[in-house]
């Protein structure tokens, strides 16, 4: 079997499989971040660092860093400890890491989020792994970066700190000896205030570093059931159209059909403004994919297997607005099968490093 030293291409089944048959000796890139269309907010100024390599896994590349937030070894720590606190919850109930454990494929095994106060929200907690390859947040794609992101996660009902995050920030920063790290990492004179931006700036530099990759699909290790499901992923299946990249995924955004109602969730429609995005949600990668059930944005479908046969069926063309490239691609089930055994091939070979007691009412994970 031969793959390009990148990564090739691959299928779809947590969001869309669209398309047209990618041809079998294409190569894929990782999304770049698109191009910023408005002028950036400021944002504190990092204090300069030593060199930062990645830890790259075979099959990936190292992820772009934003000019105004640069790796260090020193605010990778902070990060990591911000992640895994739960005090910077509104209600100290939950960390970052609670809706992207290790026993749940780094998800939370719920159909929807449960947010701060034990409030579901509206949408399915995607995994973390590789979320530095997005050039866009959230199913909608509603934050442009990894730091917007933190400051909406963390304000609003995923972990319910409120709008006066500065105050949290404030808070969070004389506990435990985070002052002095904070001044370590950004420059700080004593007595300048943490701000949230600080606090977002070191988790997203810590999510950066998670990257999932070296499975037996990167090491050309497939064989049987699952190099037949290869194959079908960049050919018969399509999956590839949208599956794409070392990240598996497009990073655009598809309307599959999946629960598209009158009043009911537009995705992307509603941060573009645009009618004709009504019902989009960002193409998910598959890394992990076989851990992180239930899948699409809403958790409606409980079992891989489901999944990549909904995708595989094309979807009911009646539906308005239906990706057209969404297809049904007449696969028997014995080759959904082989798909499947595929996707299993693409599991993260590690974990993250816990710090502290993680667990959560509402939010089982298993032991192990």
């Amino acid at each position: 079997m031969r793959r390009s030293l990148l990564l090739v291409p691959a299928l779809l089944l947590v969001l869309p499989a669209c398309g047209k048959d990618a041809p079998k000796d294409s190569k894929g890139e990782a999304d770049k971040p698109a191009a910023a269309e408005a002028k950036p907010e400021a944002k504190p100024e990092a204090k300069p660092e030593e060199t930062w390599s990645f830890t790259v896994p075979k099959g990936l590349k190292a992820p772009e860093v934003p000019a105004d937030n640069p790796m260090s070894a020193a605010k990778v720590a902070l990060g990591h400890k911000l992640f895994f606190d739960k005090r910077l919850s509104g209600d100290g109930s939950r960390s970052c890491y609670s809706c992207h454990q290790n026993q749940l494929g780094n998800a939370d095994g719920r159909a929807k989020a449960l947010g701060a106060g034990d409030k579901e929200l509206g949408r399915n907690s995607p995994t973390i792994w590789n979320v530095a390859y997005h050039s866009s947040l959230y199913w909608d794609g509603r934050a442009p970066s990894l730091e917007k992101q933190m400051l909406g996660a963390w304000k609003g009902g995923n972990m319910g700190a409120g709008d006066d995050l500065a105050a949290k920030a404030k808070e969070i920063a004389a506990l435990d000896g985070y002052a002095a790290e904070f001044r370590t990492v950004f420059g700080l004179a004593e007595g300048d205030d943490v701000t949230p931006e600080h606090i977002a700036m070191a988790v997203s530099a810590y999510e950066r570093t998670l990257l999932c990759g070296d499975s037996a699909w990167d090491n050309n290790k497939l064989e049987g059931d699952a190099l037949a499901g290869w194959e079908l992923f960049r050919g018969k299946a399509a999956c590839a159209t949208c599956h794409e990249g070392p990240n598996l995924s497009d990073g655009k955004f598809h309307n599959v059909g999946i629960a598209v109602a009158e009043g009911g969730d537009i995705g992307h429609g509603k941060v573009s403004g645009d009618a004709a995005h009504n019902f989009t949600f960002r193409t998910p990668t598959l890394r992990n994919v076989s851990e992180t059930a239930p899948y699409f944005h809403d958790g409606s479908v409980t079992e891989l297997r489901d999944a990549v046969k909904a995708m595989a069926s094309g979807g009911d063309r009646k539906i308005e607005g239906l990706d057209e490239n969404f297809a049904d691609r007449g696969l028997s089930d014995a080759e959904i099968d082989q798909l499947v055994a595929f996707l299993g091939t693409l599991k993260c070979a590690n974990n993250l490093e816990i710090i502290g007691e993680q667990s959560v009412p509402g939010i089982d994970a298993p032991a192990g």
